[in-house]
């Protein structure tokens, strides 16, 4: 095994920087993985963007990075499911409060994960189409399954009868609402989604019965028309702006429940350096404004609206379910697609900033990853 080596954040606002790590050494009930495909996430724009913003306990220098795909090098003690030579997909949740942001963090060539929150992958799939997946997955299991979310039923993964409650997904096309369609879909829920008119199909595809155009002034209507007196177990709310028509939805069918995958203003509308400036003050005023203003329209409507924290599922019922339950033998199955598409932005730790950077000016139903040549004796 040789050294590691690392995409470090030094500091808030700066490029990352590739050199030498340490070697993560896994705990009881963590595996060690040699990272092969990673993908980059909105997350990881926004943390080198906001700076201590929402992620104020972070103690810098920092690895970001939540999906890796790769293959076991090492396991912790009472590791019971993987063996040394598997391959794997995992979520990496150094980010996270209380946890190890250089060991347990992805953009890296080697980084320990749980166990718990780690799925076999078959040997057809590519380690780039499965890197897609951690945080997406787990940011729509947390959202549809958590019980301060839509709180859905989600006893009977890929095996659940068919039910005649509708799900609603507002972003169906995104990272999250794919996998939301298709876990929904898995737990037996009918789902409603919108996405651009040019990934209806893939909607279809994904399980959705209806697919509406976000952008069209009739969306709400036509998806209370498509709902059609069914109950409404709860809306999904992905991308920017969507909160408002998912409550208007939740008005005329009567659902309780909204979950929010994103905050109502772009993070991405503000310069990437330190210190104040009027498009960071205009964007957080936007931000404090918009949100007080659905949390009253909301609770005065009786809608529950609350903001998903994907890594809610490590500590929760919700994380064995979906990824020691449902994930592996889904995907090798078929019943679980990888989403969104992979689109390869480089190769190598160097093309992480990239990544990143292109991230920002926009991508839509694609994932950017980046694939990481082999660096142990295990192919």
């Amino acid at each position: 095994m040789k050294d590691n080596t690392a995409a470090w954040l030094d500091s808030p606002y700066a490029d990352l920087v590739v050199r030498d790590a340490p070697m993560p050494v896994p705990t009881s009930g963590q595996l060690l993985v040699e990272v092969r495909a990673l993908a980059v996430n909105p997350l990881d724009a926004i943390i080198q963007s906001n700076g201590a913003v929402m992620y104020g306990w972070l103690r810098y220098p920092v690895i970001l990075g939540e999906d890796v795909a790769g293959v076991v090098v090492a396991v912790g003690d009472e590791v019971t499911g993987f063996s040394v030579g598997d391959r794997v997909v995992a979520y990496a949740i150094g980010l996270e409060k209380g946890r190890d942001a250089v060991a347990e963090s992805g953009f890296q060539g080697y980084v320990v994960v749980d166990e718990g929150l780690a799925a076999a992958l078959p040997d057809s799939m590519p380690f780039e189409e499965a890197a897609v997946l951690p945080l997406a997955i787990s940011a729509a299991a947390a959202g549809l399954f958590e019980s301060d979310q839509l709180d859905l039923d989600y006893s009977i993964l890929a095996g659940q009868a068919p039910r005649d409650e509708v799900v609603v997904v507002w972003g169906g096309a995104s990272a999250v609402g794919g996998n939301a369609i298709q876990l929904a879909r898995a737990a037996g829920y009918r789902v409603i989604t919108t996405a651009s008119v040019g990934n209806h199909d893939r909607m279809r595809r994904l399980g959705a019965e209806a697919a509406f155009d976000y952008r069209d002034p009739s969306a709400v209507g036509q998806i209370v028309e498509a709902v059609n007196g069914s109950p409404v177990a709860g809306i999904l709310a992905v991308a920017v702006g969507s909160a408002e028509p998912c409550l208007r939805i939740a008005r005329a069918t009567g659902a309780a429940r909204i979950a929010m995958a994103s905050p109502p203003v772009s993070f991405y509308d503000q310069p990437r350096r330190r210190g104040l400036s009027l498009a960071r003050m205009r964007l957080f005023l936007r931000l404090g404004v918009r949100t007080a203003l659905l949390q009253l329209r909301s609770r005065t409507s009786g809608v529950r609206a609350s903001f998903i924290w994907g890594s809610a599922i490590a500590t929760s019922p919700v994380g064995p379910a979906v990824w020691g339950g449902y994930l592996a033998e889904a995907l090798a199955a078929g019943r679980h697609l990888p989403y969104p598409e992979a689109c390869v932005a480089g190769e190598g730790l160097s093309a992480v900033q990239g990544a990143v950077d292109m991230l920002r000016r926009g991508v839509s139903a694609q994932k950017l990853v980046v694939i990481l040549a082999p660096t142990s004796a295990i192919s």
